[in-house]
């Protein structure tokens, strides 16, 4: 078995549910508290092993790339200002020279599409997707808990959550074959399938390890649900071939492309920082 040491961040798309903040500045860079969410998603897979990092990236993204870049006249200012503690978290969050790499993804055909273009990164090595709006806040990195399983079960993890019926229509459903409580055996994938035709009420959320077979159907560029090469359809055709399961994560997911979601993440996440908690409580309770 390979271990896990690459993973894939899709973050070309617009954030159009966040307009007009993403006019300019890309979604994964919107801070929550004080750094962006595509630090989040890198630090989690760092906490995971990950060595190697491929940006699927659009037009207008540079800034994804250069917030990890050496800032020196930054350093140099901190330096010279005695800011030492700001200075060391900074070069903390620094990554090895050489392990990020860009690809572009000039047309937006959906995410299956967006995979398929990390193909030459990621070979003939199991990988990670990580999806930067997912915010995680987990005990354990979400993707460390996906390492684990991959290491357990020697095939395609993704991690699942319980949803209302009413809602499946917006993710991928897992029809699944066997429920052993923290692992569920899968023998069927559907994206956004109609409430009444849902296999169940267990969704993927934005946090996957796959095997790179995927590439071979995601080349192919079927178009799925919503007219878009999704990535779930490919990943169905993986089962029967190679093991595939569900993991019932443990932690808690904010959906930072909603904007009750990203709001309710500052605060989680605020609340979770014991130097900014009394503060934060103390302003809540004013609203009340």
């Amino acid at each position: 078995m390979k271990p896990l040491k690459k993973a894939v961040l899709p973050v070309a798309g617009f954030g159009t549910r966040f307009l007009p903040a993403t006019k300019a500045v890309a979604k994964e860079m919107l801070p929550v508290v004080d750094r962006p969410l595509i630090q989040y998603a890198v630090d989690e897979a760092r906490a995971a092993g990950i060595e190697q990092f491929c940006f699927i990236t659009g037009r207008g993204k540079t800034a994804i790339v250069e917030h990890f870049d050496i800032a020196y006249e930054l350093e140099k200012s901190l330096e010279e200002r005695n800011k030492a503690d700001i200075l060391a978290e900074l070069r903390g969050l620094a990554v090895t020279p050489g392990s990020i790499v860009t690809v572009r993804q000039q047309v937006p055909m959906g995410l299956g599409h967006a995979i398929w273009c990390a193909r030459a990164f990621v070979g003939d090595d199991p990988f990670a997707i990580i999806l930067p709006d997912d915010l995680m806040q987990c005990e354990t990195s979400c993707v460390a808990q996906l390492a684990e399983a991959y290491r357990e079960t020697g095939g395609n993890v993704v991690a699942i959550e319980e949803v209302p019926m009413e809602r499946v229509n917006k993710y991928g459903v897992l029809d699944i074959e066997k429920d052993m409580g923290r692992l569920v055996s899968v023998k069927g994938l559907v994206e956004k399938p109609p409430v009444d035709k849902a296999p169940s009420n267990l969704t993927i959320i934005g946090r996957y390890v796959l095997m790179p077979e995927v590439m071979t159907h995601l080349s192919k560029l079927e178009k799925g649900a919503g007219g878009e090469v999704q990535l779930t359809d490919s990943m169905a055709k993986l089962i029967g071939s190679q093991p595939f399961h569900g993991l019932r994560y443990e932690g808690r997911r904010f959906d930072c492309g909603d904007k009750l979601g990203f709001l309710e993440a500052q605060i989680a996440f605020a609340l979770d920082r014991p130097e900014l908690a009394p503060a934060v409580r103390g302003f809540l309770d004013r609203y009340r």
